[in-house]
């Protein structure tokens, strides 16, 4: 048997109220690169789920442009590092260059793919001008007195750049090696968000805090005249050019996109995110892209909920939008059994949840109050009335309607602080430090006090187990909506970290925090093996496949482990599955493929082979 890696559901961009998100795609107009957490993924636009992941950035990430060859890809993060690596095959890393003192706010590329020019948060300089290969200096960014937030360089020649911040300046430079030729600073009365060359070269557009456009001579840096005053409601956070040079499309924090015409300086299309005139935040739009080499029109934009909104001129509202994690996945379950019947939920530490089509992989953030922070566990009723009961460390338990996609409104007051949830056959169990407490449809019908601080659970049908921080595993009957204590293991000499009942309930199958995966009989409390011991880190998460013949694994050492009931010194491994661990596993399609969520907020599929 071996993994094969199959599609990356991949993470939402990363985002931050009141700063703009660059999002970028290659020359073709076939790919989308962003930044997400510590990682920068690439996905096909027009097939989203086939995604590529590049982790080799130690901080959080910020930025990603592809070059004009679409040969390499440049990124940044928030410690002033770039990386140039190649976005096919393994994706090598070419070089790694220190730039400034703080956040990388933004890159691009020349005409050749030859030369880089980073900005951001500094102390000496602000931005930087390097050669893709060797990192060599090729000009100084200079002229700014404060953070830099966006920078482009004509594509054509004679070189030209412009780069824009917080200072309200906006700066000319010729080259190469660039050299500073004009700041412009009456133009913009607030921070300066965007700036951008048309793909001919002729103009240059810069967009701000002020609600402001402007537009220059692309040679000369010569400002020719503002248009589109009072047209956004507020700040501009990002621009992008059509491949004609005579459109370019706006974002901005009043929750449109607008797209205008350069000759007559006025909006030709627009769409308003959200849902009428119910005001949200997270609608604010903070980034755009107009991927270049394609003919349908496409635009795509970013709000700050992180969904990416696939908007076409011809239609009113978006074609697509692309929904996921921005945070770390905290907790997966699955619901259903049957293949073409499966969702899988993930829960993050934001408090969001998301449902999946475990077929085409598509994402639906789920609609009402929901947690406001750290989701601790969630739990699939495993027959009647179809719901998704999640614990939150807002200390309360609630529960999604799985046909409605939505919360249903019952919202439970929990004890203490839960740490894990589990479903029985018509009951749910969240456990917090010291207890269990039982929940029938919503009400609390009774509560087991544990022996040992609690720390994680399981159950199947009539049975309970319960994790311990002094590594004993407790096995209680469920019988009238309470719990009663059958037998007591000694199973470790380690805390418990994660358990899962077989499929007929016959086996225990227990993770605990030095890595080690242990079986035992449910009814007896007897080992059956404990030579798993690959692990390297706390077991997060254990899954059983449906036949009770592998398990599969997660941990914090960022692998995933298919272990063989009948074989157990066979067994396969998926290294680094996840940046800074796995979170979650499932399986799915009837044991053909296996589903794990991470800490770097991506879900992803792995094909079962042999």
């Amino acid at each position: 048997m071996s993994l094969k890696p199959g599609y990356i559901w991949a993470a939402s961009p990363s985002t931050t109220r009141g700063q703009p998100t660059h999002l970028a795609s290659d020359a073709k107009g076939e790919r989308l690169t962003y930044a997400s957490n510590k990682s920068i993924f690439i996905r096909m636009i027009d097939s989203p789920t086939i995604a590529k992941q590049y982790t080799d950035h130690k901080a959080q990430t910020t930025v990603a442009r592809f070059s004009p060859s679409g040969f390499y890809v440049a990124s940044g993060d928030a410690a002033g590092t770039v990386r140039v690596w190649n976005p096919d095959g393994d994706g090598i890393t070419k070089g790694e260059y220190h730039i400034v003192s703080g956040r990388i706010n933004d890159l691009a590329w020349d005409g050749d793919s030859q030369r880089i020019i980073a900005v951001g948060d500094g102390k000496q300089r602000y931005g930087h001008c390097i050669t893709a290969d060797s990192g060599n200096t090729v000009g100084e960014i200079t002229g700014h007195t404060q953070s830099i937030n966006s920078v482009s360089i004509r594509q054509q020649r004679p070189l030209r750049a412009a780069a824009a911040g917080d200072d309200k300046t906006l700066v000319f430079y010729h080259g190469t090696p660039f050299r500073f030729t004009a700041g412009i600073r009456d133009k913009h009365l607030n921070y300066i968000y965007g700036v951008g060359f048309s793909p001919d070269g002729s103009h240059l557009v810069s967009v701000g805090g002020d609600r402001r456009i402007w537009l220059y001579d692309g040679k000369t840096g010569e400002p020719r005249h503002q248009i589109g005053e009072g047209e956004h409601k507020g700040s501009i956070f990002s621009v992008s050019w059509s491949r004609d040079s005579r459109k370019f499309v706006t974002a901005s924090a009043d929750r449109t996109v607008k797209i205008w015409d350069v000759e007559t300086g006025k909006v030709s299309r627009s769409w308003t995110m959200g849902d009428g005139d119910v005001i949200d935040f997270q609608d604010q739009q903070v980034g755009v892209v107009w991927p270049s080499g394609r003919s349908d029109g496409l635009v795509i934009s970013l709000s700050l909920s992180g969904n990416l909104n696939y908007l076409v001129e011809g239609l009113p509202q978006p074609r697509q939008v692309l929904q996921g994690h921005q945070k770390s996945i905290t907790s997966l379950t699955k619901f259903g059994s049957g293949e073409g019947d499966e969702t899988l939920w993930t829960g993050s530490f934001d408090g969001r949840i998301c449902h999946w089509d475990a077929t085409t992989g598509n994402a639906q953030q789920i609609e009402g109050e929901g947690h406001s922070g750290y989701i601790s566990g969630l739990a699939a009723t495993p027959e009647g009335n179809g719901r998704v009961y999640s614990a939150g460390w807002d200390d309360t338990l609630r529960s999604v309607d799985v046909v409605a996609e939505t919360y249903t409104g019952s919202v439970t007051k929990l004890s203490g602080q839960p740490r894990a949830i589990a479903a029985g056959a018509s009951i749910v169990l969240v456990a917090s430090s010291e207890a269990i407490e039982v929940f029938h449809d919503g009400q609390k019908t009774s509560e087991f006090d544990s022996t040992s601080t609690v720390t994680s659970i399981a159950a199947h049908q009539g049975i309970t187990a319960i994790g311990g921080e002094d590594s004993f595993i407790q096995i209680c009957d469920i019988s009238d909506s309470s719990l009663t204590l059958k037998t007591k293991i000694k199973a470790s000499r380690n805390p418990i970290s994660a358990l899962a009942f077989s499929p007929d309930g016959s086996f225990l199958a227990a993770g605990d925090t030095r890595g080690r995966v242990l079986i035992f009989k449910s009814d007896e409390g007897t080992l059956v093996n404990d030579r798993w011991t690959a692990h390297t880190a706390r077991i997060t998460s254990i899954a059983w496949n449906e036949k009770g013949t592998h398990i599969a694994s997660g941990g914090l050492d960022t692998n995933i482990f298919v272990w063989n009931m009948s074989n157990p010194g066979d067994w396969i491994q998926v290294p680094n599955a996840h940046k800074e661990g796995v979170s979650g596993v499932a399986w799915i399609a009837g044991g053909s493929k296996i589903v794990s969520a991470g800490v770097d907020a991506a879900v992803k599929v792995w094909t079962v082979q042999g």
